[in-house]
């Protein structure tokens, strides 16, 4: 009968100690589960975290490409736009360019021609003033302004246009009219007579 209650002691006490492990595991179980719950809710949290900042990237990946589209199609524009002004702008040039190119022939053709005519007026000119030379030399001796008897004096021409041969004195003439000047050799004879380098040579021929 001992030994009977001292089984069903040993089999209470292992019942306890059984129910007392189950028990241990189940607390323990509980706990990993919640442990797993809480780690389950954080890997949501962040998997959501995650999950919008992926969106928000997305979201601003696809701005920012919208942005460089505009940015793109408005370069583009401007680029375009500038080539037109450009090319107007060379056109215009051009046409310039043709426009005073010939301006310039026009120019150059007229300078020719009044050129061409000046030297004409100025060969007809000095022409004229020749003929009036030569008139006023043949025609001095007559004139007022001519101190010299007519008879006493000879026509030379070149270089001096008269002599004249009075009682008094032996003196050259140069008729000049208007604004003619002597020429170097006219010059050189006047120096020559004011200098008193005036000489006589008698030659005879046997």
């Amino acid at each position: 009968m001992a030994f009977y209650s001292l089984k069903i002691e040993i089999i209470g006490i292992f019942f306890i100690i059984g129910t007392l492990f189950l028990l241990y595991c189940i607390q323990h179980y509980r706990k990993n589960n919640f442990f797993l719950k809480s780690n389950v809710a954080s890997l949501d949290a962040q998997k959501k975290d995650l999950e919008n900042q992926l969106t928000n990237l997305s979201t601003s990946s696809q701005q920012r490409e919208s942005q460089l589209h505009k940015n793109i199609s408005t370069l583009q524009y401007s680029l375009r736009e500038e080539q037109e002004a450009i090319k107007l702008r060379d056109k215009d040039l051009k046409l310039r360019e043709t426009q005073l190119q010939t301006n310039l022939s026009e120019t150059q053709k007229n300078l020719e021609e009044e050129t061409q005519s000046r030297k004409k007026v100025l060969s007809q000119k000095k022409s004229s003033e020749v003929r009036l030379g030569h008139i006023a030399e043949t025609l001095a001796p007559f004139l007022d302004q001519f101190d010299f008897d007519p008879e006493n004096c000879t026509f030379l021409g070149k270089p001096i246009d008269y002599i004249s041969f009075d009682d008094d004195a032996v003196t050259l003439i140069e008729i000049k009219s208007g604004k003619s000047q002597l020429n170097s050799k006219q010059r050189h004879i006047r120096d020559l007579v004011k200098n008193n380098q005036v000489n006589w040579k008698e030659i005879r021929i046997q």
